[in-house]
């Protein structure tokens, strides 16, 4: 009996044992599994610019030439040898200077031609006036015939006449004699010389002998879409209610730099060019220094309108999905990112201006879209401007067409 117990209680004991065992083992399972869990999951930091409505001016650039406001071809208007060229090429002329000086002899001697064409004429119309007073006195005696006396007055009619035609041909002789000294007609700079002394001119030929040029000031032409003046002039109409020169314009030269005077809108042309389809635009500016020419290629830079509540974000913050439609990733309330689809209408400088689908106050994300997915928390951190340069701050927009 005493056997049995023995057994029974080495049993129990071998039986809290081995519950001891499993309970270490249970409880080490447990810290091993405790210590190889992997920590919780790291919020990514994103960078965003806060949206802020701003005023922007809405600008167009478009090529064009300049062209002189006023140019003069020089033509001589009578025939003969040029005797003397009177300028310096590449100088300025004023109005009325004598340029060339064509051979006056063949018309000198027409001059003289006429004045004694005229005086012969004269002394007939004398001779034929005092016969016909002799003919009235016999006429009231009936010493001659109403027929005689008819004659008479007819033959002073016909003196009287030919004294006009003489004249008229001295008068003619006397321009033509003006005309062999060819003078500017207008004021400006004249080029070269396509003759010179010695050559033989005709009147009114087709090449001309110079060109006279006015620079200061000087026209810039440039062709403008008609679809877009339509816009344009939808601009303009809001912009003449406000305090705006909406006529002014500027200029970028062919070297990429900008002119120093402003230029005034002139006019736009009343017709569509039918194998372009564009309107030619004029503006006018000053060029006290001469440094625009005739010819020269410019990019005039037209204002569109003042926009008061312009939306501008780097352009870095928009992006494209597959089908070419652009969205930004903004930060909501709950530090969650979001897409949102915008509408983008032109570039200003390296900022985008979104014309719908951003809100002043709008936190978009400028960096960190590789770690910010739609839906998953962010921490949003304040773009700074001064440490990463100028992301944009130019409030004019060109647009180039």
């Amino acid at each position: 009996m005493m056997k049995n117990n023995r057994h029974k209680g080495i049993t129990m004991k071998q039986t809290l044992l081995l519950c001891s065992a499993l309970l270490g083992l249970a409880l080490a399972a447990t810290g091993c599994k405790q210590r190889n869990a992997p920590p919780p999951a790291r919020i990514p930091e994103v960078t965003v610019v806060t949206v802020q409505p701003e005023v922007l001016q809405l600008t167009t650039e478009l090529p064009g030439r300049t062209t002189a406001v006023m140019m003069a071809e020089i033509r001589p208007q009578v025939g003969g040898l040029i005797q003397k060229c009177l300028f310096e090429e590449g100088a300025d002329v004023e109005a009325g200077q004598v340029l060339y000086q064509i051979d006056p002899a063949p018309y000198e001697a027409a001059l003289d031609s006429a004045k004694a064409s005229l005086a012969r004429a004269e002394a007939g119309l004398n001779s034929i006036k005092l016969r016909v007073e002799r003919y009235e006195s016999l006429l009231k005696k009936k010493a001659i015939s109403q027929q005689d006396y008819d004659d008479a007055s007819a033959n002073m009619e016909q003196a009287k006449a030919a004294i006009l035609v003489s004249k008229a041909a001295r008068k003619t002789a006397r321009i033509s004699l003006g005309y062999t000294k060819i003078t500017a007609p207008v004021s400006g700079r004249i080029g070269r010389s396509s003759v010179s002394e010695g050559a033989l001119v005709t009147g009114s030929q087709p090449m001309p002998l110079a060109t006279i040029q006015q620079l200061d000031p000087i026209y810039v032409d440039v062709p403008q879409a008609a679809n877009q003046l339509i816009e344009l002039r939808r601009h303009r109409d809001r912009l003449k209610d406000k305090e705006t020169n909406y006529r002014k314009v500027r200029l970028n030269l062919v070297n990429g730099t900008e002119y120093e005077h402003e230029g005034i809108l002139k006019f736009k042309d009343v017709s569509v060019d039918p194998t372009t389809g564009s309107v030619i635009l004029r503006s006018e500016f000053p060029n006290p220094d001469e440094m625009l020419l005739p010819g020269m290629f410019v990019r005039a830079v037209i204002l569109e309108a003042v926009l008061e509540q312009a939306i501008l974000v780097p352009q870095q913050c928009v992006r494209r999905n597959p089908k070419g439609e652009a969205y930004v990733l903004l930060v909501t309330d709950e530090n969650k990112a979001e897409q949102r689809m915008v509408d983008v209408e032109r570039a200003v400088g390296n900022r985008w201006h979104i014309a719908s689908g951003l809100e002043p106050g709008d936190q978009v994300i400028m960096e960190g879209f590789q770690s910010a997915r739609p839906g998953s928390p962010v921490k949003p951190v304040p773009f700074q401007a001064e440490k990463q340069g100028d992301p944009a701050t130019n409030n004019s927009s060109s647009s180039t067409h």
